[in-house]
């Protein structure tokens, strides 16, 4: 079980819960076609943000397998991304990384800090074993960062899903809680 303390501070972020005041900054996210083209999630009206706000607000903590945890990338009080570890396992102690980051703000380390913050999280405080993060293969930001973190590409899945209309190759990296440690050391 993961009841992490708020807000995780990284050099420039804070990282904590969605709350209602991130209405604006969530919806410049889910509503720009640019963010969401490899997501899983299309372009989001104002509706469908109000639905999706009340979704993070509630997964401030993983107390199961299968649950997530989003957290928004706040900084200065603007949410400019969100970052997010799945608890996939806890038999085998496997979860997953993922980040969404405004365009505004990429290219700045921003969603590196998260993610090395969540990944702390997954590994010291959950105990994982492994934490994958997958991607479209076109993604090259995000496999770029994945490749950053120290997390090694493991599988190439060449057309493995019908993806938004298409069938899509997906890339899978994953790190080691010993590869973190070793990181860290």
């Amino acid at each position: 079980m993961l009841r992490p303390s708020y807000p995780i501070r990284t050099e420039r972020l804070a990282l904590r819960p969605f709350a209602e005041r991130d209405f604006a900054d969530l919806h410049a996210l889910t509503g720009d076609p640019d963010v969401v083209r490899y997501l899983y999630w299309d372009v989001h009206d104002e509706e469908m943000t109000r639905a999706s706000l009340k979704n993070r607000m509630a997964q401030d903590a993983l107390t199961e397998e299968g649950q997530w945890l989003v957290l928004a990338m706040d900084l200065d009080g603007r949410v400019i991304g969100q970052v997010v570890l799945k608890w996939e396992s806890a038999l085998s102690r496997q979860g997953e990384l993922g980040f969404v980051l405004h365009p505004d703000y990429q290219g700045r380390g921003y969603a590196r800090e998260a993610s090395e913050a969540m990944l702390r999280l997954g590994f010291e405080e959950l105990g994982l074993h492994r934490i994958c993060g997958k991607c479209d293969t076109r993604n090259v930001p995000s496999w770029q960062l994945l490749s950053r973190l120290g997390m090694r590409r493991e599988a190439h899945f060449v057309e493995d899903e019908l993806f938004k209309g298409e069938f899509g190759d997906q890339y899978v990296y994953a790190m080691l809680d010993r590869e973190w440690r070793a990181r860290r050391t």
